[in-house]
């Protein structure tokens, strides 16, 4: 009771403010360190496109007999995935920092004997002999003992056509293939160039679920662009015509920058993509290590809960600086409002449409503007490279519920409102969505990951609500993480 007559000190009311503006200016600095060193990191890491690129020449490759005529025209000829294939096949294997697998090299070597080159696929096969298990082994020898094609034989006869009489039996050539768990494309190529039959080196149903998976990746894009093209087309014509109707009205926590300067370069930077992982990545090692036998169930798993370990300090330090100001407003500070349900997702998946036909065009713009565009996220490739159904459920739950949950928290939950709040709506979209793509730390996704943060942001602004940013910033990773897994 005492201290409600006591006057307060200007000097020790500022000293607090004064120590955060110090703390904050000094997270602020170490973030920007952080993100220089990485985005200059990102320029070294290798690219996921040159994979997908692969696997989709590898797709079409198995699909091209099964195609109609006037399909099959635009792969220009039955042939030409296959002679694609080698040429980026073997430019990914030749880059200096190429870590290329066995199964890859297997298939090239296998390419190039059905090009005619069997000096080459030779010894690319010798080369292989040291890679591979003892297991393994008698495979490379049988595939380069076989003969050249005798005079006069097409080279590029093979896996379009029967290859006639089986130079071993089925039972020998199943048991040189069996060690190996080889994709469906080289196993074929493998099988024919032992000699084998169409009824043993081909699979209708594997035939079938490849052509479903190559009209998917073909068609599905194609489709989306063309809706996200209309609705972009309604939705400016709307605001045109000034009948949008009025932006929400934004509920912003009663914060100062140097509180979103606090949580986002020391609590989500610092202590999250920093310290967090340099503690934890032992004890989660540890945890981990009864399952060094299954290494993608243990890489997901380990993805997944050093994720959820970036995510604790972060959290931790916006709770407690929500918890003084009350009271909360209605629908909480955030302003979920996830029901009625039907409409959030509605507008998540329309603003998703209407963002692809944007970051389309910046892909496409960057890829003529820079040659060598930086790497891709780590994520990608994992998803790409990993076979095991408990470590791919890992991966989606990362990407498609906890960091979208996480990331819409933090960047269209609280620093959007908090920037609108002080410097207007356009400096508060167009900050949040420049920070959202500097925290990924790849400058070749900076630009599309950037307008995806716009897209989220002017959903946020328009609508008020946060859980169909939620659902937008899912749909966008999963449409990404269904791409990637209908191409392994």
């Amino acid at each position: 009771m005492a201290a409600e007559g006591r006057p307060v000190s200007p000097s020790s009311s500022a000293a607090p403010r004064r120590w955060k503006g110090l703390l904050a200016l000094l997270s602020l600095v170490i973030c920007g360190l952080l993100w220089f060193s990485g985005l200059q990191q990102s320029l070294q890491r290798p690219s996921v496109n040159g994979i997908l690129s692969i696997r989709q020449l590898e797709l079409s490759a198995q699909v091209a007999p099964l195609l109609p005529a006037y399909l099959r025209q635009g792969l220009d000829e039955e042939q030409r995935p296959l002679e694609e294939l080698r040429k980026s096949l073997n430019e990914r294997i030749e880059q200096p920092d190429a870590t290329p697998r066995p199964a890859e090299k297997l298939e090239l070597a296998l390419l190039d004997a059905r090009a005619g080159d069997r000096l080459t696929a030779n010894r690319r096969l010798a080369d292989l002999e040291q890679q591979v298990t003892p297991a393994q082994l008698p495979l490379l020898t049988s595939l380069a003992s076989e003969q050249s094609p005798a005079s006069g034989e097409s080279p590029t006869s093979g896996i379009y056509q029967s290859s006639g009489e089986a130079s071993q039996s089925e039972q020998a050539i199943k048991a040189l293939l069996e060690p190996w768990s080889l994709a469906p494309l080289t196993h074929q190529l493998a099988c024919e160039q032992l000699g084998g039959g169409a009824s043993l080196c081909k699979n209708p149903a594997v035939e079938r679920l490849a052509l479903l998976r190559w009209l998917t990746v073909s068609g599905l894009p194609v489709l989306l662009l063309l809706a996200g093209l209309g609705l972009l087309g309604r939705e400016g014509w709307r605001l045109w015509r000034r009948r949008g109707g009025p932006l929400a009205t934004l509920v912003a926590p009663a914060l100062a920058l140097e509180d979103v300067t606090l949580l986002i370069a020391g609590g989500f930077v610092v202590l999250g993509e920093l310290v967090a992982p340099l503690l934890l990545m032992p004890i989660v090692q540890g945890l981990l290590m009864p399952l060094a036998e299954r290494p993608a169930l243990q890489q997901g798993l380990q993805v997944l809960l050093l994720y959820m370990g970036v995510m604790v300090a972060p959290l931790t330090i916006l709770a407690l600086q929500l918890r003084p100001l009350v009271p909360a407003p209605q629908g909480g500070w955030l302003q979920w409002r996830w029901r009625p349900g039907g409409s959030a997702l509605g507008l998540g998946l329309a603003h998703v449409l209407m963002v692809l036909p944007l970051v389309a065009l910046a892909g496409w713009l960057i890829e003529r503007l820079w040659s060598q565009p930086s790497g891709s996220n780590p994520l990608l490739e994992l998803v790409l490279t990993t076979g095991d159904p408990l470590a791919l459920a890992c991966l989606a739950i990362t990407a498609v519920v906890v960091a979208p949950l996480f990331e819409e928290t933090l960047f269209r939950g609280v620093l959007l409102p908090v920037l609108t709040r002080h410097w207007g709506a356009a400096a508060g979209v167009g900050l949040s969505a420049l920070v959202f793509g500097l925290a990924h730390l790849s400058l070749g996704e900076l630009t599309p990951l950037t307008l995806l943060g716009l897209a989220l942001g002017w959903l946020r602004l328009r609508h008020g609500r946060l859980g169909p940013c939620v659902l937008m910033h899912g749909l966008w990773n999963g449409l990404t993480f269904l791409n990637l897994i209908l191409l392994t």
